[in-house]
């Protein structure tokens, strides 16, 4: 097989890979985790208003029937807070956060307004409540201390309070701790002036349809549902589609939080260490839930909720494992990396589009070694292409002594037809990772570089950078050896505008970094195309 071919099926097998794993992060069913307990119920189960949430195993029996309706009743009043970071409203009804606005962060599509990642667009809310006798639940009528509530300037902190009354006696107070700089919100529930019932729990449960965000394009498929983190059985997503039954995530554990994704941002409940059972559910309507059920030992309990954005910085010091919700999928191990390098080398350029070209440039040094070997067997190819194509011409009816005659003018050459191929070959994991790390991080959301381009992380508004990546792939082509075969040489020539108008549609991000890469790669094969034809290694 000579060398066009093998370039060829290169290119296949990239774009193959690619779309592989593409659909293995969107489509494939989550890791199998440990056998549910015995005597646990069916995920899934809880089909109406009237039913009860996903019960406890045997040693986590609840005391009582909580009603979790998929469409909550009419949520009534809501007190609003505001801090520096969010702009929030919780509702008197179930005492739930209904809405969550991140202020520093633009809405998809429409830079004069804030994301709103918790709120009416997408049933999106974060319920809690007590499981037992006489409780109150996310159904319950709770009081709130005012209409609106705001972070003082000089204040770290802000504690909202709401209460509800126990059946019998007593109240529960439900506290959210809103602090600084900061989208990790505690939420404690705390029982005054009563005994807690015996084997009394605690739910935690985020709620959502299953609709992508906003901005979601069929080019970059990217992940909404749930995921569920364990020291055991660590990350494991669950698609909406499998809430119901299907899904085979872990349920009893002493550690670890469960979540919602989607591109950019999420939302997870993180309890501290001991007892706890996670569950998804398919709800009425299009509504789906993803939670933990807790015990209720003492007088209070406290849970921590994040909703924000995926920034690692502030993810890997709040859980273990919490920095796998930016899910760079079986690449992780060099996608990682690859982004702490990007990220360190953005701390002194101050712009991420002048660190992703660092980046690239650092990356096309690091591999020069394979590159130079790559392109100096191209450059030797490019200079046998012609009696190469005489000898396909001289023994085209005898396909056995056409390639006897190839390997022997391979070997006086010592030029390897492979050589070209394999050097590529080892570098693709790296591309496909950088690729899924500026896909996926949302630190190149709203994140600009120079003139147009505002945004790394939609499509350039006037396509100049595809249009220039386009030029650029083309111009490497040509320095390449072109194949003999027509059909192949078609190919070849026309894939150049197949991937221009396929990164019409990218992040100008992951453009850029293509159109860098292709202008490197350009000068250093001109390079050694110079110094192989310089060498005296001539067509006889």
């Amino acid at each position: 097989m000579d060398t066009q071919r093998l370039l060829l099926l290169l290119v296949f097998f990239f774009s193959c890979l690619m779309l592989w794993d593409a659909w293995q992060r969107k489509d494939l069913p989550p890791p199998a985790a440990a056998p549910q307990a015995a005597g646990a119920p069916a995920a899934g189960s809880v089909a109406n208003d009237a039913a009860v949430p996903p019960a406890p195993t045997s040693g986590m029996a609840p005391a009582g029937a909580v009603p979790v309706a998929a469409q909550p009743p009419a949520q009534g009043a809501v007190l609003k807070v505001r801090t520096d970071r969010i702009a929030a409203e919780i509702a008197a009804r179930g005492g739930d956060l209904v809405r969550l606005e991140l202020l520093q962060h633009r809405a998809t599509g429409k830079p004069d307004e804030n994301f709103v990642l918790l709120g009416a667009e997408h049933a999106y809310a974060a319920q809690s409540g007590l499981i037992g006798a006489g409780l109150p639940n996310h159904k319950s009528m709770w009081t709130l201390p005012a209409d609106s509530l705001e972070l003082a300037q000089g204040e770290n902190e802000l504690r909202v309070s709401l209460e509800a009354a126990i059946e019998g006696g007593g109240k529960v107070v439900k506290t959210y701790v809103f602090r600084r700089d900061d989208y990790l919100v505690d939420v404690e529930h705390r029982i005054v002036g009563a005994a807690a019932p015996d084997k009394a729990h605690a739910y935690f449960q985020l709620t959502r349809d299953d609709k992508s965000p906003a901005g979601t394009s069929s080019m970059m498929m990217t992940f909404t549902g749930a995921a569920i983190y364990t020291e055991q059985n660590k990350f494991q997503k669950v698609d909406f589609a499998d809430f119901g039954g299907k899904d085979k995530h872990a349920t009893r554990a002493d550690n670890g939080w469960v979540a919602l994704l989607q591109h950019y941002f999420f939302s997870a409940w993180i309890p501290a260490a001991g007892e706890r059972e996670y569950f998804t559910r398919k709800l009425d309507g299009n509504l789906f839930a993803a939670g933990v059920v807790l015990p209720f030992a003492g007088e209070s309990l406290t849970v921590p909720l994040f909703a924000g954005p995926q920034e690692q910085h502030r993810l890997e010091k709040i859980a273990p494992g919490l920095t796998l919700v930016v899910d760079y999928g079986w690449l992780t191990m060099i996608a990682a990396p690859l982004f702490w390098i990007l990220e360190w080398i953005h701390s002194y350029v101050g712009n991420w589009g002048w660190a992703i070209i660092l980046l690239t440039v650092l990356i096309k040094a690091v591999f020069f070694p394979l590159s130079a070997a790559s392109y100096k067997s191209m450059a030797k190819m490019r200079v046998l292409t012609p009696q190469l194509m005489k000898l396909k011409e001289t023994y085209a009816h005898d396909r056995q002594r056409m390639n006897t005659e190839m390997m022997e003018l391979y070997k006086r050459e010592k030029v390897n037809p492979l050589g070209g191929c394999l050097p590529i070959l080892v570098q693709i994991p790296v591309f496909i990772a950088l690729y899924w790390v500026l896909l996926g991080t949302v630190e190149m959301r709203g994140a600009p570089w120079l003139g147009w381009i505002a945004d790394l992380s939609v499509k350039d508004p006037y396509y100049i950078l595809p249009l220039l990546m386009g030029v650029s792939m083309f111009v490497q082509t040509r320095l390449n050896p072109m194949p003999p075969d027509p059909i192949q040489a078609k190919i070849m020539t026309w894939l150049p505008v197949a991937f221009t108008f396929m990164f019409l549609w990218f992040p100008a991000g992951l453009v850029l970094y293509w159109t860098v890469n292709n202008i490197l790669s350009i000068a250093q094969q001109w390079q050694v195309n110079k110094m192989i034809e310089s060498a005296g290694l001539k067509a006889h």
